[in-house]
């Protein structure tokens, strides 16, 4: 059920939860999504009904209604731009964006094309998944073979992170456990393709170790909250007057 509309009007960010939603009474997860503090803007939640993990990860199309609704209540409440708490969510992305009047990026994948782009001719973007094996290439929305061949897939499947998350309710992941499960699978990756110039983070539980892996791999590292902060970038601009700068014209 959709809660009353958010009175701020500097833009928010609404959040498509996955089940079960956010514990109001629980402690937040430091870094990820469900942190504020990650985002100098406000952000609100909507859980969509039905889309747990397990399902949302292995895809299926019956839950294109339900993450309509639940991003129509996002936009009820106030939200100037919808992003999601499961890069998976990709899958939903073009029907969200048809149902609702502002923009939508609800999956890290998205930054796919502009990363390899900036990358030199014989570089490699490195992509970490919760899971490789429901891992398609046409979730990467790259149309060129070219392209398609720059970029390598790794995911966190069957480690004791991928198994906590798949578990109904999902049992929280300690930081060292997940920075192990990571990061393991990111050193086999750069092994086998020396050549990986930058990282991209699909799940949305990664930005808790992003700041690691910068600092481990000297590499560029994106995920969904580069990707919020560009949205609303887009929609809401910081004042720069404030900072003592004149805004771009």
């Amino acid at each position: 059920m959709c809660e009353e509309r958010a009175t701020i009007s500097n833009g928010i960010l609404g959040i498509l939860d996955l089940e079960p939603g956010s514990d109001p009474n629980g402690s937040l997860v430091s870094g990820s999504l469900q942190d504020s503090s990650i985002f100098t803007f406000p952000a609100i939640r909507e859980t969509v009904s039905g889309a747990w993990a397990d399902v949302v990860v292995r895809g299926d199309p019956s839950l294109e209604g339900p993450y309509i609704a639940a991003a129509k209540c996002l936009v009820g409440r106030g939200a100037t731009a919808i992003t999601a708490d499961c890069g998976f969510s990709i899958r939903h992305q073009a029907a969200i964006a048809a149902a609702v009047p502002v923009p939508v990026a609800v999956s890290a994948l998205l930054l796919t094309s502009m990363i390899v782009r900036q990358l030199s001719g014989g570089a490699k973007l490195a992509v970490l998944t919760f899971d490789s094996t429901h891992f398609g290439t046409e979730l990467l929305g790259l149309s060129d073979p070219c392209d398609i061949s720059r970029v390598v897939v790794s995911g966190i499947e069957n480690t004791p992170t991928w198994q906590n998350e798949m578990k109904r309710p999902p049992v929280r992941t300690e930081l060292s456990v997940l920075r192990e499960d990571v990061c393991s699978r990111v050193e086999q990756l750069r092994e086998k393709h020396p050549e990986i110039k930058a990282l991209l983070l699909e799940c949305t539980m990664f930005p808790r170790i992003a700041r690691s892996l910068r600092r481990s791999t000297g590499l560029p590292v994106y995920d969904v909250t580069t990707l919020g902060r560009m949205l609303m970038e887009s929609v809401a601009p910081r004042s720069y007057a404030r900072l003592g700068s004149k805004p771009w014209s």
